[in-house]
Protein backbone atom coordinates (compact mmCIF):
# COMPACT_ATOMS: atom_id res chain seq x y z
CA UNK A 1 0.00 0.00 0.00
CA UNK A 2 1.15 3.64 -1.03
CA UNK A 3 0.26 6.88 0.78
CA UNK A 4 1.55 10.03 -0.83
CA UNK A 5 1.57 13.86 -0.68
CA UNK A 6 3.66 16.76 -2.21
CA UNK A 7 4.16 19.75 -0.65
CA UNK A 8 6.12 23.46 -1.32
CA UNK A 9 7.77 25.09 1.18
CA UNK A 10 9.43 28.53 0.22
CA UNK A 11 13.18 28.99 2.66
CA UNK A 12 13.19 32.27 5.05
CA UNK A 13 15.44 34.80 5.98
CA UNK A 14 15.97 35.66 9.77
CA UNK A 15 16.01 39.44 9.92
CA UNK A 16 17.24 39.16 13.90
CA UNK A 17 19.50 36.27 14.04
CA UNK A 18 19.41 33.58 15.46
CA UNK A 19 22.90 31.75 15.97
CA UNK A 20 23.67 29.02 18.95
CA UNK A 21 21.39 26.08 20.51
CA UNK A 22 20.08 25.74 24.55
CA UNK A 23 21.54 23.46 26.37
CA UNK A 24 19.93 20.61 27.12
CA UNK A 25 18.73 18.98 23.63
CA UNK A 26 15.25 19.54 21.89
CA UNK A 27 16.97 21.93 18.89
CA UNK A 28 15.69 25.01 21.09
CA UNK A 29 17.48 28.58 19.60
CA UNK A 30 19.49 29.92 22.48
CA UNK A 31 18.26 33.72 21.21
CA UNK A 32 14.86 34.82 19.55
CA UNK A 33 14.81 35.14 15.65
CA UNK A 34 12.24 37.28 13.18
CA UNK A 35 11.98 35.97 9.31
CA UNK A 36 10.20 36.61 6.33
CA UNK A 37 9.51 34.04 4.31
CA UNK A 38 10.56 34.04 0.83
CA UNK A 39 8.83 33.87 -2.33
CA UNK A 40 10.81 32.97 -5.21
CA UNK A 41 13.22 30.58 -4.38
CA UNK A 42 11.08 27.13 -3.17
CA UNK A 43 11.41 23.57 -2.11
CA UNK A 44 9.26 21.07 -3.32
CA UNK A 45 9.03 17.45 -1.66
CA UNK A 46 7.47 14.15 -2.30
CA UNK A 47 7.07 11.75 0.63
CA UNK A 48 5.66 8.43 -0.43
CA UNK A 49 5.07 5.82 2.51
CA UNK A 50 5.43 2.46 0.89
CA UNK A 51 4.74 -0.74 2.01
CA UNK A 52 7.03 -2.15 -0.47
CA UNK A 53 10.01 -0.13 1.02
CA UNK A 54 13.14 -1.80 3.35
CA UNK A 55 14.64 1.64 3.89
CA UNK A 56 13.35 5.34 3.88
CA UNK A 57 15.39 6.84 0.56
CA UNK A 58 15.67 10.42 -0.36
CA UNK A 59 16.33 11.57 -3.75
CA UNK A 60 17.86 15.58 -4.05
CA UNK A 61 17.87 17.35 -6.81
CA UNK A 62 17.78 14.28 -9.05
CA UNK A 63 20.87 12.63 -6.68
CA UNK A 64 20.59 9.84 -3.71
CA UNK A 65 21.32 12.34 -0.89
CA UNK A 66 24.34 10.92 1.81
CA UNK A 67 23.56 8.92 4.67
CA UNK A 68 24.20 11.69 7.13
CA UNK A 69 21.02 13.35 5.12
CA UNK A 70 18.95 10.39 4.84
CA UNK A 71 19.28 9.94 8.70
CA UNK A 72 18.10 13.32 9.41
CA UNK A 73 14.98 12.62 7.39
CA UNK A 74 14.62 9.61 8.83
CA UNK A 75 14.46 10.76 12.06
CA UNK A 76 11.45 13.10 11.50
CA UNK A 77 9.56 10.49 9.57
CA UNK A 78 10.02 8.16 12.57
CA UNK A 79 8.36 10.78 14.82
CA UNK A 80 5.09 11.00 11.92
CA UNK A 81 5.43 6.60 11.90
CA UNK A 82 4.94 6.95 15.85
CA UNK A 83 2.43 9.58 15.37
CA UNK A 84 0.42 7.63 12.98
CA UNK A 85 0.54 3.90 13.81
CA UNK A 86 2.38 3.65 10.30
CA UNK A 87 5.31 1.18 9.61
CA UNK A 88 5.85 1.99 6.36
CA UNK A 89 8.79 3.00 4.74
CA UNK A 90 9.16 6.42 3.07
CA UNK A 91 10.23 7.38 -0.67
CA UNK A 92 11.15 11.05 -0.06
CA UNK A 93 11.69 12.90 -3.64
CA UNK A 94 13.23 16.91 -3.33
CA UNK A 95 13.89 19.96 -5.36
CA UNK A 96 15.53 22.98 -4.75
CA UNK A 97 15.06 25.77 -7.42
CA UNK A 98 18.16 27.45 -5.77
CA UNK A 99 21.95 26.48 -4.46
CA UNK A 100 21.35 24.04 -1.80
CA UNK A 101 23.41 24.15 1.66
CA UNK A 102 24.58 27.13 0.89
CA UNK A 103 23.68 30.01 3.10
CA UNK A 104 20.23 30.41 1.43
CA UNK A 105 18.04 28.33 3.96
CA UNK A 106 17.63 25.24 2.11
CA UNK A 107 17.32 23.27 5.00
CA UNK A 108 14.04 25.76 6.27
CA UNK A 109 12.41 24.98 3.07
CA UNK A 110 13.78 21.33 2.77
CA UNK A 111 12.52 20.33 6.16
CA UNK A 112 9.46 22.44 6.45
CA UNK A 113 8.45 21.01 2.97
CA UNK A 114 9.21 17.26 4.28
CA UNK A 115 7.32 17.79 7.22
CA UNK A 116 4.23 19.02 5.93
CA UNK A 117 4.77 16.33 3.22
CA UNK A 118 4.88 13.31 5.46
CA UNK A 119 1.85 14.62 8.16
CA UNK A 120 -0.44 14.77 5.29
CA UNK A 121 0.68 11.28 3.57
CA UNK A 122 0.00 10.18 6.78
CA UNK A 123 -2.98 10.97 6.81
CA UNK A 124 -2.53 13.17 10.04
CA UNK A 125 -5.44 16.16 10.35
CA UNK A 126 -2.56 18.49 12.72
CA UNK A 127 -2.55 22.49 13.02
CA UNK A 128 0.02 24.74 11.59
CA UNK A 129 1.74 24.58 14.76
CA UNK A 130 2.26 21.21 15.10
CA UNK A 131 3.96 20.90 11.76
CA UNK A 132 6.02 23.82 12.61
CA UNK A 133 7.19 22.17 16.14
CA UNK A 134 7.76 18.48 14.11
CA UNK A 135 9.84 21.06 11.41
CA UNK A 136 11.87 22.46 14.55
CA UNK A 137 12.96 19.26 15.79
CA UNK A 138 15.15 18.74 12.98
CA UNK A 139 15.93 22.18 11.81
CA UNK A 140 14.71 25.39 14.16
CA UNK A 141 14.79 27.93 11.14
CA UNK A 142 12.16 25.45 8.87
CA UNK A 143 9.36 26.22 11.93
CA UNK A 144 9.42 29.67 10.11
CA UNK A 145 9.19 28.49 6.79
CA UNK A 146 5.38 26.60 7.90
CA UNK A 147 4.02 29.91 8.27
CA UNK A 148 4.08 32.80 5.21
CA UNK A 149 4.89 36.36 5.45
CA UNK A 150 6.92 37.84 9.13
CA UNK A 151 7.62 34.87 11.45
CA UNK A 152 9.04 34.87 14.58
CA UNK A 153 10.54 32.21 16.90
CA UNK A 154 10.50 31.83 20.25
CA UNK A 155 11.92 29.66 22.34
CA UNK A 156 9.99 26.29 20.49
CA UNK A 157 7.66 28.36 19.03
CA UNK A 158 6.89 29.61 15.86
CA UNK A 159 4.30 32.23 15.58
CA UNK A 160 3.05 34.56 12.76
CA UNK A 161 4.09 37.96 13.44
CA UNK A 162 3.15 39.89 10.59
CA UNK A 163 1.38 39.58 7.18
CA UNK A 164 3.43 39.62 3.76
CA UNK A 165 2.79 42.91 2.71
CA UNK A 166 3.32 44.58 6.32
CA UNK A 167 6.26 47.02 4.70
CA UNK A 168 7.30 47.67 0.97
CA UNK A 169 10.56 44.93 1.49
CA UNK A 170 12.27 43.47 -1.66
CA UNK A 171 14.90 41.03 -1.25
CA UNK A 172 17.61 40.73 -3.91
CA UNK A 173 19.47 37.76 -2.95
CA UNK A 174 23.25 38.00 -4.19
CA UNK A 175 24.01 34.67 -5.46
CA UNK A 176 27.57 34.47 -5.44
CA UNK A 177 28.55 30.70 -5.57
CA UNK A 178 26.58 27.51 -6.67
CA UNK A 179 28.67 25.21 -4.41
CA UNK A 180 27.62 23.75 -0.89
CA UNK A 181 29.32 25.68 2.05
CA UNK A 182 32.18 23.66 3.84
CA UNK A 183 31.34 24.27 7.34
CA UNK A 184 27.15 23.59 8.16
CA UNK A 185 25.56 25.82 10.32
CA UNK A 186 24.80 23.43 12.60
CA UNK A 187 28.58 22.85 13.20
CA UNK A 188 29.46 26.36 13.18
CA UNK A 189 26.88 27.33 15.66
CA UNK A 190 28.61 24.94 18.02
CA UNK A 191 32.46 26.08 17.40
CA UNK A 192 31.11 29.58 17.96
CA UNK A 193 29.37 28.80 21.23
CA UNK A 194 32.48 26.68 22.26
CA UNK A 195 35.44 28.90 21.74
CA UNK A 196 34.23 32.42 20.47
CA UNK A 197 35.17 35.11 22.83
CA UNK A 198 31.98 37.44 21.79
CA UNK A 199 29.62 34.39 22.26
CA UNK A 200 28.29 35.73 25.67
CA UNK A 201 28.02 39.54 23.94
CA UNK A 202 25.79 37.48 21.06
CA UNK A 203 23.62 35.82 23.35
CA UNK A 204 23.22 39.58 25.57
CA UNK A 205 22.53 41.27 22.03
CA UNK A 206 20.39 39.30 19.88
CA UNK A 207 17.27 39.67 22.49
CA UNK A 208 17.12 43.22 21.97
CA UNK A 209 18.06 43.28 18.32
CA UNK A 210 15.12 41.42 18.08
CA UNK A 211 12.74 42.94 20.41
CA UNK A 212 13.53 46.40 18.81
CA UNK A 213 12.99 44.71 14.98
CA UNK A 214 9.74 43.30 15.98
CA UNK A 215 8.24 46.68 17.00
CA UNK A 216 9.62 48.71 14.13
CA UNK A 217 8.48 46.17 11.81
CA UNK A 218 4.76 46.18 13.62
CA UNK A 219 5.19 50.16 13.66
CA UNK A 220 5.73 49.56 9.54
CA UNK A 221 9.00 51.21 9.94
CA UNK A 222 10.84 49.90 6.54
CA UNK A 223 14.15 51.39 7.36
CA UNK A 224 14.31 50.50 10.59
CA UNK A 225 13.52 47.02 10.39
CA UNK A 226 16.42 46.93 7.65
CA UNK A 227 18.84 48.67 9.92
CA UNK A 228 18.43 46.30 12.64
CA UNK A 229 18.41 43.66 10.66
CA UNK A 230 22.23 44.59 9.13
CA UNK A 231 22.99 45.14 12.75
CA UNK A 232 21.85 41.49 13.89
CA UNK A 233 23.81 40.13 10.67
CA UNK A 234 27.29 41.80 11.25
CA UNK A 235 26.77 41.04 15.06
CA UNK A 236 26.18 37.55 14.45
CA UNK A 237 29.38 36.99 11.78
CA UNK A 238 31.43 39.12 14.30
CA UNK A 239 30.74 36.22 16.90
CA UNK A 240 31.42 33.56 14.72
CA UNK A 241 34.71 35.11 13.18
CA UNK A 242 36.05 35.25 16.51
CA UNK A 243 35.83 31.16 16.72
CA UNK A 244 37.38 31.11 13.13
CA UNK A 245 34.35 30.28 11.54
CA UNK A 246 34.24 32.59 8.51
CA UNK A 247 31.51 32.46 5.92
CA UNK A 248 31.94 35.44 3.96
CA UNK A 249 34.23 35.60 0.78
CA UNK A 250 35.22 38.38 -1.36
CA UNK A 251 32.20 38.71 -3.33
CA UNK A 252 30.39 39.18 -0.25
CA UNK A 253 32.18 41.96 0.89
CA UNK A 254 31.88 43.49 -2.53
CA UNK A 255 28.11 43.16 -2.27
CA UNK A 256 28.70 44.78 1.23
CA UNK A 257 30.14 47.74 -0.22
CA UNK A 258 27.86 48.46 -2.78
CA UNK A 259 25.11 48.45 -0.62
CA UNK A 260 26.51 50.87 1.78
CA UNK A 261 27.15 53.01 -1.63
CA UNK A 262 23.71 52.72 -2.41
CA UNK A 263 22.70 53.86 0.99
CA UNK A 264 25.11 56.54 0.75
CA UNK A 265 22.88 57.91 -2.66
CA UNK A 266 19.84 58.16 -0.95
CA UNK A 267 18.50 54.16 -1.09
CA UNK A 268 17.30 52.81 1.39
CA UNK A 269 19.06 49.73 1.19
CA UNK A 270 20.80 47.31 3.97
CA UNK A 271 22.68 44.33 3.92
CA UNK A 272 21.77 40.54 5.72
CA UNK A 273 23.81 37.71 5.18
CA UNK A 274 23.30 34.26 6.71
CA UNK A 275 25.86 30.99 6.95
CA UNK A 276 27.06 31.55 3.90
CA UNK A 277 28.63 33.64 1.08
CA UNK A 278 25.57 34.90 -0.47
CA UNK A 279 24.69 38.22 -0.07
CA UNK A 280 20.79 39.26 0.77
CA UNK A 281 20.17 43.70 0.09
CA UNK A 282 17.18 44.68 2.15
CA UNK A 283 15.74 47.15 -0.32
CA UNK A 284 12.65 49.81 -0.50
CA UNK A 285 10.00 47.90 -3.53
CA UNK A 286 10.54 51.21 -5.18
CA UNK A 287 14.31 51.53 -5.31
CA UNK A 288 14.55 47.84 -6.48
CA UNK A 289 15.45 47.82 -9.85
CA UNK A 290 17.83 50.17 -8.98
CA UNK A 291 19.53 48.36 -6.57
CA UNK A 292 19.40 45.03 -8.57
CA UNK A 293 21.08 46.95 -11.63
CA UNK A 294 23.79 48.41 -9.47
CA UNK A 295 24.33 44.88 -7.66
CA UNK A 296 24.57 43.15 -10.66
CA UNK A 297 28.11 44.57 -11.62
CA UNK A 298 29.47 44.10 -8.56
CA UNK A 299 32.54 41.61 -8.99
CA UNK A 300 32.04 38.02 -7.57
CA UNK A 301 28.09 38.36 -7.85
CA UNK A 302 26.84 35.34 -10.23
CA UNK A 303 23.24 36.54 -10.32
CA UNK A 304 20.63 38.22 -8.16
CA UNK A 305 17.77 36.19 -7.45
CA UNK A 306 14.52 38.59 -6.38
CA UNK A 307 12.38 37.95 -3.89
CA UNK A 308 9.26 39.19 -1.78
CA UNK A 309 7.66 38.25 1.21
CA UNK A 310 5.45 35.53 0.33
CA UNK A 311 3.06 32.02 1.99
CA UNK A 312 4.03 29.50 3.88
CA UNK A 313 4.41 25.88 3.63
CA UNK A 314 1.30 24.18 1.46
CA UNK A 315 -0.08 21.01 -0.13
CA UNK A 316 -0.04 21.24 -4.19
CA UNK A 317 -1.07 18.85 -6.41
CA UNK A 318 0.67 16.67 -8.93
CA UNK A 319 0.66 19.27 -11.85
CA UNK A 320 2.57 21.83 -9.43
CA UNK A 321 5.09 19.14 -8.95
CA UNK A 322 8.59 19.88 -11.04
CA UNK A 323 9.11 17.25 -12.96
CA UNK A 324 13.02 16.19 -13.47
Amino acid sequence: MKRSAVSLAHPNIALSKYWGKREGGGNVPAVPSLSVTLAGLATTTRVTFDDALAADTLLLNGVPAADAAVGRATELLDRVREASGLRARASVVSTNDFPTASGLASSASGFAALALAAVRAADLDWPAERVADLARRSSASAARSIFGGFVALEGEVARPVAGPDQIPLKVLVCVTTEAAKAVSSRDGMAVTAAKSPYYAGWLETAPRLHAELRAALLAGDLETTCALAEQSALAMHASAFAAGIVYVSGATLEALATVRALRRDGIIAYATMDAGPHLKCLVHARDAARAKERLAQTPGVLRIIEAVAGEGARIIDDAEEPRS
